[in-house]
This record gives C-alpha cells, sequence and structure tokens, in this order.
C-alpha cells in the first residue's frame, strides 16, 4: 500500500511551483539535502521519476504533473480543516505576504487591511512594494499567492478579479499656466509642448499610457520626458516644484485637489480609464488565510459601492 507523507508532498509542490530545490528549501526553512531527500523518498514510496533533473531547466514528468495536482488538493484540504477548526475556536491566526503595485498599496488597501485586522486581530501582514509587472512575475515564479495591480499582464496561468475602478488624470501646478477649469479636456498637443515625468517601467500607468500614445500615433520619443520616477509622492512633489507634469491616478490625488495644489485634466480621445484587480495562479489554490483575504476585499468593495 501507498504511504503518502504530507511534509514530502508540500516540499515537492514548492520544488514545482518554484522550479529550484535551493528556493525551496529557503521557502519552507529546511536544509536543500533535505528537501532532495523528501522528493527522491517520495519518488520511491510512489516507483516513479516526478521530476526531470536534466540541465539547468526543472521540469515535471507526466506523473509528476498528475501528482502535482492532487497534492495541492491534500494540502489545501488539511489546512482548510485547520483554518475552518480554528475559526470554529475564534482562533483565525497566520501571515500575509500581500504583494502591490503603487497605487492601490498606498491609496486602496490601508483601509482595507485596517477592517480586515479588526475583524481577525490575529493576522498579521506584509504590504510587499512591486510595480504590477513585478507584482505578476512573483506570482508566476511561486514567490507571491496573489497580489494587486493595476494592469493585466496576459498569462494563461494567471486569474484576474476586478475590484475596483480608477482613471488617470493629466496632472499640474495651480498656475496660470493652465487657466482651464478641473477635468477640462486639452488637446493632445499639450503633452508635447510640456515636460513630462514619466512612471517607472512595469508600473501598469506607465503601461496605459503608452497604449494611449501609440493609439494616437504619438511618438512616446517624441515626448520631453525630464524624469523617470517610481513614487508617486516623489512625482507629486516634483509636479509642486514645477519641474514637470505627469499622468496620476485620480485616487492618489484627492487631498492635492481638495486644497487647490494642483489641477487636474483630460486629455481629447485619450481613454485613461483603468481598472484594479486581484490576480493569483490558475493552478495553485489560494490558502484559506488568502481566499479569506480575497472574499473579505470583494466584500468590502462590494459594501463601499452600495
Amino acid at each position: 500500500m501507498i504511504k503518502l507523507d504530507l511534509r514530502q508532498l508540500e516540499t515537492f509542490v514548492e520544488v514545482s511551483n518554484l522550479k529550484s530545490f535551493s528556493k525551496a528549501a529557503k521557502k519552507l526553512y529546511i536544509a536543500q539535502p533535505t528537501v532532495t531527500s523528501h522528493v527522491q523518498n517520495l519518488e520511491k514510496e510512489l516507483g516513479t521519476i516526478l521530476i526531470n533533473r536534466s540541465g539547468k531547466n526543472m521540469t515535471l514528468t507526466e506523473a509528476g504533473d498528475l501528482l502535482y495536482k492532487y497534492a495541492i488538493n491534500i494540502i489545501n484540504t488539511c489546512e482548510m480543516a485547520k483554518f475552518q477548526l480554528a475559526s470554529y475556536k475564534g482562533e483565525v491566526q497566520g501571515h500575509l505576504n500581500i504583494s502591490s503595485s503603487s497605487i492601490p498599496r498606498k491609496y486602496i488597501l490601508p483601509n482595507i487591511l485596517k477592517e480586515f485586522t479588526l475583524k481577525y486581530p490575529n493576522v498579521t501582514f506584509s504590504l510587499i512594494n512591486k510595480d504590477s509587472k513585478g507584482v505578476v512575475k512573483s506570482i508566476l515564479n511561486g514567490d507571491s499567492d496573489f497580489g494587486i495591480v493595476g494592469a493585466k499582464y496576459p498569462s494563461k496561468n494567471l486569474n484576474y478579479i476586478e475590484i475596483i475602478e480608477d482613471k488617470l488624470l493629466l496632472t499640474t501646478p495651480n498656475n496660470s499656466k493652465f487657466p482651464q477649469k478641473n477635468y477640462s479636456y486639452l488637446d493632445k498637443d499639450v503633452i508635447l509642448k510640456e515636460k513630462i515625468i514619466f512612471r517607472e517601467d512595469g508600473s501598469g500607468t506607465r503601461k496605459l499610457l503608452e497604449r494611449e500614445l501609440e493609439k494616437n500615433n504619438i511618438n512616446k520619443e517624441l515626448l520631453n520626458i525630464v524624469a523617470y520616477i517610481e513614487d508617486t509622492e516623489t512625482i507629486k512633489k516634483l509636479i509642486f516644484l514645477k519641474v514637470g507634469i505627469s499622468f496620476l491616478s485620480q485616487r492618489a490625488i484627492l487631498e492635492e485637489l481638495n486644497t487647490e495644489k494642483f489641477k487636474v485634466f483630460n486629455i481629447k480621445d485619450f481613454n485613461l480609464n483603468r481598472k484594479f484587480y486581484f490576480t493569483y495562479h490558475k493552478n495553485r489554490q489560494l490558502s484559506p488565510l488568502s481566499e479569506t483575504f480575497k472574499n473579505f476585499i470583494l466584500e468590502y468593495i462590494k459594501n463601499q459601492a452600495v
């Protein structure tokens, strides 16, 4: 009779996700020889090779691919059982690693996390700053279970759940150079005449803006880009100091608009509406705590919309 060891299955799943024995050892806080031993013992018990180890690339065999699907369900069923029993006793606890792009991390998640920790006071969390492309990469590499992003990066291995809408606005200093009313529509040539502050490569903001430039036959090389900045707060400071203008999330500048620090405009023929998404791997079931957080976000957003 075949006997499956849960710890060996967990090790096998991590090796499969990370495509590396050393990375799996680091994540599981065990020695690499122990990881190798777990996989070898599992292969011996099942009487088949699970992982192709030839060359630098590590892949699953057909048997490994088949076991992976069952192993994920076995592990998550055990975790769900422990989670539900803990919930029954009022002891929901654990740690969430939340990877998020900058806008939701700074302007959306704090209020959500406040309510989440009020409901689940024994849950701790780490809020990890990555651009949208970095979040997606970390999920595909097995470093993150899920993330919050401001742009979809096509992948057959990812699920995207829409959580909230946003819009980019051309943001300028509040001075006589821009006499139009807030939210007025400006001609496209304004972005060719002014100094522009761009977001870093990989951000959802930049991806959306570059898409609209291309749709409107505007060569990015013709823009007078004076800086590439990752941090939104730094961009706002530079706009205030009249270094340049930039496209910013409407959610990121609400406070400054209330104090009339900035002015904001739409650009004719530019569609700068966008959405934020909760994204995770299609082939990896979320942990019970991550699933709880996902459902909490969806319910929170739904209640905010009412």
